[in-house]
């Protein structure tokens, strides 16, 4: 056995599955413990950042993100059951990574623009986002900023920030189905090594 992951990234993994898991949990249960989560979980993707940039080896981005060919291949091989083991996360793996830490962060990102009526109005460019069936026609034919612009305008921000949720909901059953996947087929338990940070060393034919 190795060590590969280490004490800082594992809780870090577990810290936001446990505040994704609550944020949902708290929907209809009030805004300020779910806003307070979606704060803790938006904290975690900051210091997720940080970490993949001076973090350990197989903390860091540069060690897991592949190029689209490197993923497109991998993805083949997976296909006709030949992929390589990855002692770090695989090139497909690395891809929900950064798609789960995105979709995360822009989930967070709009709950923080809805809680706070005067963070929407603070940004100057969000008027671009309210179509012109929430603005005022005024006799010259242009569109004043008023009152409806700002409905409008929580109105998107609010059915953004739903589908936005839906797809991390989406996003951890396609998470869990790879890592029940690659469990399986390399003969690891994934979150067993994600909680003690170790793993089977690797062998003449996997990519450490």
């Amino acid at each position: 056995m190795i060590r590969v992951w280490d004490p800082l990234l594992r809780l870090f993994h577990w810290s936001l599955v446990a505040s994704i898991a609550i944020a949902w949990l708290t929907t209809d249960a009030g805004t300020t413990w779910h806003a307070w989560i979606g704060y803790a979980a938006l904290g975690l993707i900051g210091f997720r950042i940080i970490w993949g940039l001076i973090g350990p080896r197989y903390a860091r981005f540069t060690q897991f993100i592949r190029s689209p060919g490197e993923v497109l291949s991998y993805s083949r091989d997976m296909l006709q059951k030949r992929e390589p083991r990855y002692i770090g996360h695989n090139p497909l793996g690395a891809v929900m990574v950064v798609v789960l830490l995105l979709t995360t962060a822009a989930t967070g990102a709009t709950g923080w623009l809805m809680t706070e009526p005067g963070r929407l109005a603070s940004l100057p460019d969000m008027p671009a986002f309210v179509t012109s069936a929430f603005a005022d026609e005024d006799d010259g034919g242009k569109y004043e900023y008023g009152e409806s612009d700002n409905e409008g305008a929580s109105e998107v921000l609010e059915e953004t920030h739903e589908v936005l949720a839906n797809l991390l909901l989406l996003l951890i059953f396609l998470h869990v189905g790879g890592v029940i996947y690659a469990s399986y087929r390399h003969k690891e338990m994934l979150p067993l090594a994600m909680t003690t940070g170790k793993k089977p060393a690797p062998g003449p034919d996997d990519i450490a």
